[in-house]
């Protein structure tokens, strides 16, 4: 059973830093999970207090990653148009990977603003600013995503060696 634990811990963690990158996958909750899944693990130096507050982190990063790009759209003085250009525009880049990912979002806001008629350099400080809370995010969840599994490969080569 231990070994099960350990394995599953260890594969979410590493799909939780793809899906720091990838939108349809959920990075830092999954993360979590293999983090949550050590915990279990007898002979596991993860905490309760680690647990807690690795928890408070993913739901702060989590509920970033929905809020900060609408936020700094907004800041930029972008239109709803840009927002939902933005968000489509991260759909799309999917299909384009790995640059689509990140020029999608940009280029979403920007054809966003601009059917919304906005003036071409409001549009593209609109755009700007959606590019700017993409990075920013992803790289948040990257981190995390990423210190969580070297504390699983930690626990792992702790528990065996």
């Amino acid at each position: 059973m231990e070994a099960l634990l350990i394995t599953f811990a260890v594969i979410m963690a590493l799909v939780g830093v793809l899906g720091a990158v990838i939108p349809m996958l959920p990075g830092p909750p999954l993360s979590f999970v293999g983090l949550l899944l050590m915990w279990f693990c007898e002979g596991s130096g993860v905490s309760p207090t680690m647990l807690w507050v690795s928890g408070i982190l993913m739901v702060v990063i989590t509920i970033l990653d929905y809020v900060a790009p609408i936020w700094l759209t907004n800041v930029g003085g972008g239109s709803k148009q840009g927002t939902y250009g933005a968000t489509i525009g991260m759909f799309l880049g999917l299909f384009f990977l790995p640059w689509g990912i990140v020029v999608g979002p940009f280029l979403g806001a920007l054809i966003g603003e601009l059917m919304a008629h906005t003036v071409t350099d409001k549009a593209l400080k609109v755009a700007l600013m959606s590019f700017l809370a993409f990075m920013l995010t992803t790289g948040v969840k990257l981190i995390y995503s990423v210190v969580l599994v070297v504390i699983i490969i930690k626990e792992v080569i702790g528990m065996f060696f």
